[in-house]
């Protein structure tokens, strides 16, 4: 009998809910508003251009203003990846520039604690 063990890569999609001490609701609201602004910033800028930029072109053209809006290295890598998915998609279904409606991020290992 011969087994055969192929690797198996699962991506899993869980949705959170934000639990912030007591008159802290206003700070996460504040962080997803601007966390929201700055995809939309990077999916103006980069959908008049004739096609997507690679991840190196994203960084010099984004990194140093996303950072000074005070991101962390990993939430500029999160607004990068979700800005270039959204761009990609719209521009596959010919669809025209697209408008972020809903506050959401993607949360990253060193935001969140688990009690």
């Amino acid at each position: 009998m011969l087994l055969i063990s192929l690797p198996v890569r699962a991506t899993v999609t869980a949705r959170v809910e934000a639990v912030t001490p007591k008159g802290d609701e206003e700070l996460l609201l504040e962080f997803l508003r601007v966390y929201h602004d700055s995809i939309q910033l990077v999916i103006n800028e980069i959908w008049g251009l004739d096609e997507a930029p690679s991840w190196t072109e994203l960084h010099s053209m984004f990194y140093s203003r996303l950072v000074n809006m005070g991101f962390r290295s990993h939430h500029v890598s999160e607004i990068y990846k979700r800005a270039k998915e959204v761009v990609e998609s719209t521009r596959k279904s010919n669809g025209s520039m697209p408008l972020l409606m809903k506050l959401t991020a993607r949360i990253h290992a060193l935001d969140y604690k688990l009690d």
